[in-house]
């Protein structure tokens, strides 16, 4: 008998912030403006330092999980260019959706890195906009 490995898609992706509730209200803002919500929280268990806090968000078919990061590593500023992820792109259904999520996002101060564009040379209907969380980590909503 074989076993197929095939993987079926990105379970979850989780990131870790300087600053534990900056973070959180902002994607409690963002996935709730995306139709996601926050499904689990935690302070310690299952996060591997005492008194630091977890949480989890689903959006779609897709879990994010935001960790607070350790004591020793606060304070560090995230380089998307060095070895680690570079950023997260989650789907929109409709390029009218990736108009009104930058017009939400630029109402509340978010700061835009790349306003909604047509990109071409990913695909002749790929049209996305990029914003910077809190810690400058960089998030793609894009509709192909």
């Amino acid at each position: 008998m074989t076993v197929s490995t095939n993987a079926t898609g990105i379970h979850h992706i989780s990131i870790t912030v300087n600053d534990y509730d900056r973070s959180k209200a902002f994607y409690d803002k963002v996935f709730g403006y995306l139709g996601g919500q926050s499904v689990m929280e935690a302070k310690g268990a299952p996060h591997k330092h005492e008194g630091c806090h977890m949480c989890l968000f689903v959006v779609g078919s897709v879990m994010i999980g935001v960790w607070e990061a350790a004591p020793a590593n606060r304070g560090q500023t995230f380089d998307r260019y060095a070895v680690g992820l570079h950023h997260t792109a989650l789907a929109a259904p409709s390029r009218e959706a990736v108009d009104e999520l930058h017009r939400k996002l630029v109402a509340d101060g978010v700061e835009i890195l790349d306003p909604p564009t047509a990109y071409p040379a990913y695909g002749p209907t790929y049209y996305a906009f990029s914003f910077a969380d809190p810690d400058g980590m960089k998030l793609e909503f894009v509709h192909t």
